[in-house]
């Protein structure tokens, strides 16, 4: 997993509230099983004309010109910003794969589904929760000004638009911690490897009863 330090991108404004992860990545593409490839199928439904399965090549779809995802500077922006209650539904991991691989580095929204919240970490995909002032204000200046650019420092927890424009965030140490050294779950456990060990050699030569 690539590490987050601090990252500058283009807002998507998203101006919608509970998306939910079939919306996301619809169901007919779960079948695939890796992490890359499914940044074409990123709101698929809604992205294209017509309808698409893993079988279909994406350059034989016709793009829908009115989905922001196929609009400049939109369709190469790196932080997406929606309203309450995004990434809600079914738990597939996938979701958080297709917006990763789109290039989307940062989610801010007011609230976010729980499942995909934590799926987000575990890929190095930073979900922001701001109030809904601070999402409504950023909602009207990145209309104002299209391609409006800002970034993300996690390391202090601040985001920074242009000139005086600047937004603190909360975040949980453990779940920071895990993002700015690139470590998913597995990772941060495998950190610890020696000191796992070390207890399992104590407790064996302590209770060896456990292991016979």
């Amino acid at each position: 997993m690539q590490a987050f330090t601090i990252h500058s991108g283009t807002i998507i404004p998203f101006n919608r509230r509970n998306i939910d992860t079939d919306a996301i990545v619809p169901k007919q593409y779960l079948k695939m099983l890796d992490k890359t490839g499914f940044g074409g199928f990123l709101f698929d439904d809604e992205r294209y004309l017509d309808p698409g399965d893993v079988e279909v090549p994406l350059s034989s779809r016709r793009p829908n010109p009115e989905f922001i995802l196929n609009q400049p500077p939109f369709d190469q922006g790196s932080i997406l910003l929606a309203q309450g209650n995004f990434g809600c539904g079914s738990s597939r991991e996938h979701a958080v794969w297709a917006l990763y691989d789109f290039g989307i580095r940062v989610v801010i929204a007011p609230s976010f589904g729980e499942i995909f919240y934590n799926n987000a970490f575990n890929n190095g995909l930073l979900p922001i929760i701001l109030d809904q002032a601070i999402v409504d204000e950023l909602f009207e200046s990145s209309q104002k000004a299209p391609g409006k650019v800002i970034s993300v420092d996690l390391e202090n927890t601040v985001i920074k638009g242009s000139g005086s424009e600047r937004w603190t965030f909360a975040i949980e140490e453990g779940r920071k911690q895990s993002l700015l050294q690139g470590l998913d779950e597995i990772g941060m456990t495998l950190e610890k490897a020696a000191k796992i060990k070390a207890f399992e050699d104590n407790l064996r030569n302590a209770e060896p009863w456990l292991f016979s």
